[in-house]
């Protein structure tokens, strides 16, 4: 099988369709949310971080070929080559999938529906991009790798983020926890289930800002930022033993310890560290942001999978705009 080139997805060796079964005119595709663990900042830097498969969001995408291109989605409905410049990832993505799967120029449409919140930290631009791939895959009958999936949606990504680190587009097409270091991505063994509290404080996360911050943190006092980087290393490769354990309470107290290095490199809020402070108030074992920060959720680490919809409850009474719970089942 052909691969795509990783390093120019707009210009890929075409998984040519007489290889595959007859195009088809409709196909549908869909992929969940993530949310990272633990690591995000220290990723950027080449230190390990942990991604979480979240179900309980997705996006959903059907694919039709017409005589024009067009999109119908939750931020704009009409042709594609007058879209505004707020859905430039999915032109990203559906041109990296017309070239990829050989279909005809201009007359891939798209139609989006997205549970996955917008600049939250949850994955959406990823999710949405993974949805437009496996629609495209299933209308031309290829069978694309998992690499190959990774990287279109690595086009949109780069178009949404710019140099993204390639978490998010590796975690929304797993099924499992993903361990990810310098763009290489591997399973994760979970000892005993553990529940989880995503609370959304209603605020959009400015991640672009909150990268090019620990930038200019680096240049300023590079000793400080280099420490908390890699100590924010150490507290992944310490919550991947943790996970292995079935340990919650070791993990909880990791969680929050990456918290307050987060906190101290300024990609916190008030509106963040309040949602903490209740989760951890509401007998959450650690809680901490989650995602590029300056707003958007937090993830809390409930004491025990029973008391996951309890410490839910106590986060919708704190104030959070939309609560998620997920429970990490056991692999062994």
């Amino acid at each position: 099988m052909n691969h795509l080139v990783p390093s120019n997805p707009f210009h890929t060796a075409a998984l040519r369709l007489s290889d595959a079964p007859a195009v088809r005119a409709e196909g549908e595709g869909r992929v969940h949310g993530k949310v990272i663990l633990i690591g995000e900042h220290s990723v950027v830097y080449g230190q390990p971080a942990i991604a979480l498969p979240v179900n309980s969001v997705e996006a959903s995408v059907t694919l039709r070929l017409f005589d024009r291109a067009r999109i119908d989605s939750d931020l704009y409905v009409g042709l594609s080559d007058v879209a505004p410049e707020e859905v430039a990832p999915v032109l990203a993505a559906v041109q990296a999938v017309t070239e990829a799967a050989g279909f005809d120029k201009g007359r891939v449409g798209v139609t989006i529906r997205s549970s996955v919140p917008v600049g939250r930290g949850l994955g959406s631009s990823a999710a949405v991009a993974g949805a437009i791939v496996n629609a495209a895959a299933s209308v031309a009958g290829l069978p694309w790798t998992m690499d190959e999936r990774y990287e279109l949606i690595q086009a949109a990504e780069r178009v949404a983020h710019g140099t993204p680190s390639g978490l998010d587009a590796r975690t929304v097409i797993s099924e499992h926890p993903v361990y990810f270091q310098r763009g290489e991505a591997s399973g994760i063994e979970v000892g005993a289930p553990f529940g989880f509290v995503i609370a959304d404080t209603g605020l959009p996360s400015f991640t672009a800002q909150a990268l090019a911050g620990v930038r200019a943190l680096h240049e300023l006092d590079r000793e400080m930022a280099t420490t908390a980087v890699q100590r924010l290393g150490e507290l992944t490769e310490a919550s991947r033993v943790a996970l292995a354990d079935g340990d919650t309470e070791a993990l909880g107290a990791l969680l929050n310890e990456a918290h307050g290095l987060l906190t101290e490199i300024d990609v916190s809020s008030p509106e963040l560290n309040d949602l903490v402070t209740a989760a951890r108030d509401a007998g959450a074992a650690g809680a901490k942001l989650t995602g590029g920060g300056l707003g958007g959720c937090i993830i809390a680490l409930a004491a025990s999978p029973e008391a996951t919809e309890d410490l839910a409850a106590a986060m919708r009474t704190a104030g959070a705009a939309d609560v998620w719970t997920m429970t990490l089942e056991a692999t062994r």
